[in-house]
């Protein structure tokens, strides 16, 4: 089937741009957060489509005087991948790499927002990721992030919030390719059970950066990566090196309660401190969702909206263990930032005294 995609010069095989081939698990995905730099209000949005599931779904969430309100959408993807609107939820391509606008228009829960998205670093193309835990591919994505500045406002619980670019940062990913999403496929495990997933884009005055990684339950790493990049456009130089990392527990937790990374760059090393102020619940915006999970099928056309007090989540339930920390951060040149610290830690993991599918830290 043609569709409007097709008009546009991007194919890479001979089929329309709406064929999915045999491939399930395709996705397409917009992610954005941001934050004010005295890290007191957080928000995020999810938007991503999946051709093989004929579904299309996106959710925003922010966090304002400690409560999470989440509003999620999900529609049949039909022909037009090029429509990325999901009932009240959009994104729009403004300026491609440099600006993208967010929008949310929810009579029915109040959550409403009109948000620009500005570059102010260049792209952090992330190595690619490619993991077989066992003897299938479970990932291969592209992934790239860019740290920005945030104009606009967004509206939650009867608090209208406005933005400016001097005051909002934050940062966005573009990812596509292959990993599961929707209801779980059946069939035998064929690798070890568990995942470990460390992110960490932060912004500072004169520039940012990006750390992260995952690891075997051994504590051996199937991808990593380290990236610092002064402000500027798009052709601002970008340096990539190692890192090496301390992540300190909460106790029966298994998030931190501070973080270290010392990165290894060609200009130079840096060390980063990052101090969590509240948690952020990835499942607002679908991740790990039992039924607002990305890719789901609930349905055409529907929304839902919920809540919760971040200070009263129970840390130790399945649903809460992917977060987002808001994160203070300090550089060892005496510089203060603001960043988050993503976390996504299930299963065995030697390094940090972890045994089992959903023990806590001690």
């Amino acid at each position: 089937m043609i569709t409007p995609g097709d008009e546009y010069p991007l194919h890479q095989s001979s089929r329309p741009v709406r064929d999915p081939g045999t491939e399930r698990n395709l996705y397409d995905r917009f992610f954005f957060n941001g934050y004010d730099k005295a890290a007191t209000t957080y928000f995020a949005m999810a938007f991503g489509m999946y051709p093989g599931r004929n579904i299309m779904d996106a959710a925003i969430s922010v966090v304002v005087d400690g409560t999470q309100h989440n509003l999620r959408a999900s529609r049949l993807l039909g022909a037009d991948r090029m429509h990325t609107r999901v009932g009240p939820l959009a994104v729009e391509i403004v300026e491609p790499l440099r600006r993208l606008r967010v929008t949310a228009d929810d009579a029915e829960s109040g959550v409403g927002a009109d948000l620009l998205f500005t570059a102010r670093s260049p792209l952090f193309e992330e190595p690619h990721y490619h993991w077989s835990p066992g003897f299938r591919t479970t990932f291969d994505i592209t992934r790239l992030t860019q740290n920005g500045t945030w104009s606009g406002w967004i509206e939650a619980g009867g608090t209208r919030v406005d933005l400016d670019d001097a005051g909002w940062w934050g940062t966005r990913d573009r990812s596509w390719g292959i990993r599961p999403i929707g209801e779980r496929e059946g069939g035998a495990l064929d690798g070890p059970l568990g995942f470990y997933w460390l992110w960490a884009p932060v912004n500072f005055e004169d520039g940012g950066g990006i750390f992260d990684v995952n690891e075997y339950p051994d504590g051996s790493r199937w991808h990593h990566n380290a990236m610092w990049a002064p402000v500027g456009g798009l052709d601002a130089p970008v340096a990539s090196g190692m890192a090496d990392y301390m992540f300190s527990y909460r106790p029966g937790t298994r998030h931190a309660g501070f973080f270290e990374v010392h990165m290894a760059l060609p200009d130079g090393e840096r060390r980063l401190a990052l101090t969590p102020v509240f948690n952020f619940y990835m499942q607002g915006i679908g991740y790990t969702h039992p039924t607002w999970g990305h890719g789901c099928f609930v349905g055409d056309d529907v929304r839902s909206y919920d809540t919760l007090v971040t200070a009263e989540a129970d840390e130790s339930s399945p649903l809460n263990l992917h977060v987002q920390a808001l994160c203070r951060v300090e550089r060892d040149d005496g510089a203060t930032g603001t960043g988050i610290l993503e976390q996504l830690v299930i299963g065995p993991h030697a390094p940090s005294g972890l045994t089992d599918l959903f023990d806590m830290h001690a």
